[in-house]
């Protein structure tokens, strides 16, 4: 139970609802309840049938499909991340331009690259690693699950508080947008840093 607890809790992390509305705070605003339920749900079914196929495959997607080392795709993701963190510093949550445009549209940009990344690919891999093909799938569709759940209730938050205070809204997506920053520049670096670190005792 405590490993079920610990790899829950590492995916859940990786998720983090709390910065993930920041990203999509673009489409919070445009869209009412139905929409977003609508898109949050498709994408979440996307995002838990890729966390599963990595937790199931491992490392046999990247050594046999696509014949490249995990520690490459760990450097690439790394680089990826640190251009999102530059462009939260510069621009803020408007970084995330691929999230504008009709809600029909929005529901694999919201599954990527905002659900499915390299730090969550990585953490189903890892949870793949510690247990059985189905216990692996129960922990990744359970922690998709709650990481949807809480964005819902941050939505039902946010259209509860925006007419009655719209400067405490801007001033939250402000400090969070500079931690999600500051955050996601970290997490870049160590995975670009862990992903050298491998490549090299592979060599």
């Amino acid at each position: 139970m405590t490993d079920f607890l610990r790899s829950s809790a590492l995916l859940l992390v990786l998720l983090n609802p709390f910065l993930v509305i920041v990203y999509l705070f673009d489409m919070v605003q445009k869209l009412n309840r139905v929409q977003f339920i609508k898109v949050m749900t498709r994408a979440a079914i996307i995002a838990s049938a890729v966390f599963c196929c990595f937790a199931v495959l491992g490392d046999i997607i990247f050594s046999r499909i696509i014949q490249a080392s995990f520690a490459s795709f760990q450097i690439f993701g790394g680089l990826i991340f640190l251009l999102i963190g530059f462009q939260f510093v510069f621009r803020g949550p408007s970084a995330i331009e691929i999230l504008r445009g009709e809600s029909e549209h929005l529901a694999g940009a919201v599954a990527m690259p905002v659900l499915i990344g390299p730090g969550t690919i990585s953490a189903s891999v890892i949870i793949g690693e510690r247990h059985n093909p189905v216990i692996a799938c129960i922990i990744v569709i359970l922690t998709v699950l709650i990481a949807i759940l809480l964005i819902l209730v941050l939505k039902e938050l946010h259209d509860y508080v925006r007419p009655r205070n719209e400067p405490l809204v801007q001033r939250y997506i402000e400090i969070t947008g500079r931690i999600t920053a500051l955050i996601v520049g970290t997490i870049s670096v160590e995975m670009i840093m862990h992903g050298i670190q491998t490549w090299l005792k592979n060599m």
